[in-house]
């Protein structure tokens, strides 16, 4: 092109990594991917508790274009995962197009120049002609406002800001929640802790997590023929949609789903009163699925007890319960999750005429054509935006699928030069996102539970409720007619 076209990216998590790989292999090496820590990794770098690990296969929990046959376990560990990010960073010379410690506090548009401007939080400006917002959606950790907090003397610490200097061996220890990060810790420090009280809600549903080690033998082979690394992703892949059916409107698959996850409870929890406080009353899928394969397990120790009576306060040696007993407590660890539904950013990002997301979005709920583009916010593209959520494959996934619709968004605006932009038509958008409400219809997500999935006017913004096979479709054919083009 005759003028210099640069994108710029927000994030350097699995979501800026898929973002630049495909920059890379199409050949569009100007680009610039602003990181707010020291180094990439995103999730995967701040979530550091004892027993982090992924719940989807790594074989597919990976780039397409990056496979792995060096991987020990068919689910990795965090540090494994981390590892493997920044092996690709290095593999794929990404590392000198990251700006780190650069937090990126607003993005402006400018209309008269078709361009973003950027602002990080020492003040210092960038202006990108497309800007990506791989932001992630597991960044910003959800701290209950319990009362008395304040008073408790001993530590407290969420589970995704992990101290990592604080030695639990021996411990009257508390975790409250039973999500994805607690179904890992709690088995990671039951055996170390003096005592491990663990405060449930809600309880999950979880199903069978059967991960095992990979062979060197295995791992060679897997070096030595690569299609055989491709033949198991697929398979994994395919394995996956067919449980996602059990969401999307398959009744006996559902229930089949049901019937595995409580014969997992009664062979592996022995106190009925245990199993029957560990038993869901809501539809499985509506919530998220967990794996574990030691979880319930850990309910058989001595030193570990659920207590399930509400959290009354905090009082300064413990926790207090409303049926007034007193939880004596040196550590309480948060396993409460993040605040996803909600979209608040820590990036601020003003669109045409001032126009604020975070203000927009906190009146309909977060909508964007395709998980991507939103109305009023030119040459702006989401990865992993809303509805774009999963509850049964990899995001990973998804995130590619996205971005082979970014890339012909990109290419598009790159023809058009100079000022010119692309703004999503704000009709486009409202039919998009009224048929994709409508299509939670019959899922198991519309079946009455209260989840993190949903915003606080009840609205799923989160999820996309069909299979990653449709979404694949979906974004695989772009479409200028769905634009307003100013050129």
């Amino acid at each position: 092109m005759a003028y210099d076209f640069q994108v710029g990216i927000i994030g350097a998590g699995f979501a800026g990594l898929v973002a630049a790989l495909r920059l890379k292999k199409q050949h569009k090496e100007s680009f610039v991917i602003f990181e707010r820590a020291a180094d990439v990794g995103g999730t995967w770098r701040d979530n550091v508790y004892p027993g982090c690990a992924c719940d989807v296969a790594s074989p597919l929990y990976s780039f397409a274009d990056e496979p792995n046959p060096n991987w020990a376990n068919l689910y990795s560990s965090q540090p494994a995962i981390l590892e493997y990010m920044k092996l690709v960073v290095e593999r794929n010379d990404l590392r000198k197009h990251i700006r780190f410690n650069s937090d990126i506090v607003k993005a402006q548009f400018m209309s008269d120049k078709g361009c973003w401007q950027l602002t990080n939080a020492q003040g210092t400006t960038t202006t990108v002609n497309v800007l990506l917002a791989a932001l992630g959606p597991l960044n910003r950790p959800n701290i209950p406002d319990f009362p008395g907090l304040a008073s408790f003397q001993g530590q407290v610490i969420h589970s995704a800001r992990w101290d990592t200097t604080c030695d639990l061996t021996g411990k009257h220890v508390a975790v409250i929640g039973t999500g994805a990060s607690a179904i890992q810790l709690v088995p990671a420090i039951a055996p170390m802790v003096k005592s491990l009280t663990v405060f449930q809600r809600t309880p999950a549903w979880i199903s069978h997590r059967l991960d095992r080690t990979v062979s060197e033998a295995a791992r060679q082979r897997f070096s030595r023929f690569p299609l055989l690394m491709k033949v198991q992703r697929e398979s994994i892949y395919w394995l996956n949609e067919f449980v996602g059916m059990g969401f999307t409107g398959s009744q006996w698959l559902n229930g089949l789903m049901k019937h595995i996850s409580l014969k997992k409870l009664a062979d592996e929890v022995k106190d009925p009163e245990t199993r029957k406080k560990l038993t869901p009353n809501y539809t499985i899928g509506c919530k998220r699925i967990l794996k574990s394969d030691d979880f319930y397990p850990t309910f058989n120790r001595s030193n570990v007890h659920l207590v399930t009576d509400p959290i009354d306060t905090f009082v300064q040696t413990g926790i207090k319960t409303i049926d007034g007993q007193e939880h004596a407590l040196d550590v309480v660890i948060l396993g409460t999750g993040f605040k996803v539904a909600d979209l608040n950013f820590y990036t601020e990002f003003m669109g045409k005429a001032g126009t604020r997301l975070q203000d927009v979005w906190k009146k309909t709920g977060g909508e964007a054509f395709k998980g991507v583009t939103t109305a009023n916010f030119p040459n702006l593209a989401f990865i992993l935006g809303p509805n774009t959520g999963l509850g049964h494959n990899s995001v990973i996934h998804i995130m590619e699928s996205q971005m082979n619709y970014i890339m012909q968004y990109i290419n598009q605006i790159e023809q058009l030069g100079g000022a010119g932009y692309l703004d999503v038509k704000e009709s486009v958008q409202q039919d998009y996102n009224q048929r994709l409400q409508q299509q939670f219809n019959g899922t198991v997500w519309a079946s009455g539970c209260q989840s993190w999935y949903m915003n606080e006017a009840g609205k799923n913004t989160t999820l996309y409720p069909r299979l990653n096979t449709h979404f694949r479709r979906l974004t695989k054919r772009f479409s200028i007619a769905d634009y307003q083009v100013n050129s």
